[in-house]
């Protein structure tokens, strides 16, 4: 029987040849399909010939940058989940990747099974069931509204743009409100990572949140520092 992984296509877009090809040794080795490419402008290419399940994406191309391939990939409407691979650790820098519409990433150097993992993980999410049998219901607070069924979100009645790792970190606050949620909860929940993950991707994610969310006053999601984050009204300076 073919392992569960073999019904998956993995992109592996790397111009370092050592790293290309450790990259894709593993993920064959763990069963994934694999395709390659060491150019923004091939990775485009092979995107659209072979319609990859996951992109593994290093940030640093000789030709351009792959944020800016995520969001060229993205205009053209293909919507398949992007595994960033960086060696830029500054906060900015992971919320513009994240913003150019990638899921996760890794930062360099790294461990090849902290890639397999992420690379589960991604894909579990993306393959499991966006609507059950019943409808989702519509969640509310203040005048923050969250449609499940049509993936539509508003803040005092202005529609806000989410990427779908953003629009499940709402659900995650929105599902639990005036409740501090911890920040290895919040990555259990949105990222189903069953290890011990890096939470600093919790803290990119809520920052990013917030400037969608929070432009119109009052801000809604709080920190609670060492601990995590809520949905709430402000009660004071306790932001």
């Amino acid at each position: 029987m073919a392992a569960p992984s073999a019904r998956y296509t993995v992109l592996v877009v790397e111009d370092d040849p050592d790293i290309r090809t450790l990259l894709t040794s593993a993920l064959h080795a763990a069963g994934y399909s694999i395709a390659s490419a060491d150019t923004g402008n091939a990775a485009m290419f092979k995107a659209g010939r072979c319609r990859p399940d996951l992109i593994v994406l290093d940030v640093m191309l000789p030709d351009t940058d792959g944020f800016a391939v995520t969001r060229e990939l993205r205009a053209q409407g293909f919507y398949t989940p992007v595994l960033f691979l960086t060696a830029r650790t500054e906060v900015e820098d992971r919320i513009i990747g994240l913003s150019s519409g990638g899921d996760d990433y890794v930062t360099k150097p790294f461990h090849v099974q902290e890639v397999l993992l992420r690379v589960r993980a991604i894909l579990r999410r993306s393959s499991a069931p966006t609507t059950s049998p019943a409808r989702q219901p519509a969640l509310r607070y203040a005048d923050l509204t969250l449609d499940q069924e049509a993936h539509e979100v508003r803040r005092a009645g202005q529609p806000a743009q989410l990427s779908p790792t953003e629009f499940r970190l709402l659900v995650c606050l929105m599902s639990h409100p005036e409740r501090v949620l911890q920040k290895r909860e919040i990555l259990q929940q949105v990222w189903n990572y069953g290890f011990a993950g890096d939470t600093r991707i919790v803290d990119t994610y809520v920052k990013n949140l917030r400037r969608k969310i929070d432009r119109t006053e009052p801000a809604l999601i709080h920190t609670t520092r060492g601990v995590g984050y809520s949905l709430r009204m402000p009660r004071g300076d306790l932001r």
